[in-house]
């Protein structure tokens, strides 16, 4: 995950509303970094924090924060029952590879070779949608005369334009073709680095409703356990919380849950069992799998705690494995005294 002394708001940080009921269960809470993962006699170690266990555990995610001890250990991957990815985009592809030797050997939430495939916003393409029925229109791309094309081109008068590996609402713009002038010198923002290299962005219709919000839903195993509304502000064309919007109820449309039903059984497949996913009008505008928030602000709306959704969900995939263990350890012992 990100460095412990990074969380700013700890009553809003869903990977501490995790690790708070991990410890409330008595499980033992380790956490490490991507810098802090190393190679010890060809063996996958983390340089990790372990949260010394508490008589009580504060109920309070503040509190919970502030009165945390740790005590510092070299310790190897492939001992834990699970590891849960919680790092920010952009993905850190050096961290799969250590994670890639202790992937037989440990649950890992969500599976390395799906994020390799979803980390960025290329992964809705896997979903079939011809007819954009729950994907809005989309072009990836670095090329700026093919991209003011398709603005010149496209029907409507707004579109949508972001980075490729952005994330958190950051550099989400609205663009408009009666600002066409600012265009070029936009793209060569978006695009063009100093050091000479390029970037891709994302060119997407604009759905109508959007200026009215978006819906965070959280999906385990498929399925989805939560959702909320989130609003923009008054000066920000973006919904997201950090962006300055604000958060309420909000209960799945039929278009939504169809959605849901949609595209559930690949991410399964793909081994991502924990995502968020953003949706506007019933259309699908990102995937999120490294680190889904939304956890600590649906808790506050709906006076839930959907963490315990997703803990219950790991427990039952690792006692999954050790019954699987055991069960082939007896089998391999019995052909063993044959």
């Amino acid at each position: 995950m990100y460095p412990w002394d990074t969380i700013k708001a700890p009553e809003d940080d869903s990977t501490l509303a995790m690790l708070q009921e991990f410890a409330k269960r008595g499980h033992g809470v380790v956490m490490t970094t991507p810098a802090n993962l190393t190679i010890r006699e060809s063996v996958a170690y983390g340089f990790c924090n372990v949260l010394k266990r508490m008589d009580k555990v504060p109920s309070n995610l503040k509190s919970f924060h502030s009165k945390a001890t740790f005590k510092k250990e070299m310790l190897p991957l492939a001992g834990f029952d699970v590891i849960i990815l919680r790092s920010n985009p952009p993905l850190d592809n050096l961290m799969l590879n250590f994670l890639d030797s202790v992937k037989d050997d440990v649950f890992i939430m969500n599976d390395i070779d799906g994020i390799r495939r979803a980390n960025n916003k290329l992964y809705t393409a896997v979903f079939e949608d011809e007819d954009n029925k729950i994907i809005p229109n989309t072009h990836v791309t670095k090329n700026k005369e093919y991209l003011k094309t398709i603005i010149k081109e496209h029907p409507q008068d707004k579109m949508i334009l972001k980075p490729l590996n952005g994330f958190g609402g950051s550099g989400v713009i609205l663009i408009e073709k009666s600002a066409m002038k600012s265009i070029s010198s936009l793209l060569d923002f978006y695009i063009d680095n100093k050091d000479g290299t390029t970037n891709y962005v994302i060119l997407q219709d604009y759905i109508e409703g959007a200026d009215q919000g978006d819906v965070r839903i959280l999906l385990l195993n498929g399925q989805p356990i939560g959702a909320m509304k989130r609003v923009p502000g008054s000066e920000d064309h973006r919904s997201n919380v950090s962006a300055g919007g604000s958060v309420q109820k909000h209960q799945l449309s039929k278009q939504e849950k169809e959605l849901c039903r949609r595209i559930g059984p690949t991410l399964v497949r793909d081994g991502l069992y924990f995502v968020g996913i953003d949706v506007i009008n019933g259309m699908l505008v990102e995937v999120n799998v490294m680190s889904p928030g939304g956890i600590t602000y649906m808790n506050k709306v709906y006076k839930s705690k959907v963490q315990e959704k997703v803990i219950d969900f790991v427990e039952d995939k690792v006692e999954q494995r050790v019954t699987a263990f055991e069960r082939r350890k007896k089998l391999r012992q019995t052909v063993n005294e044959a």
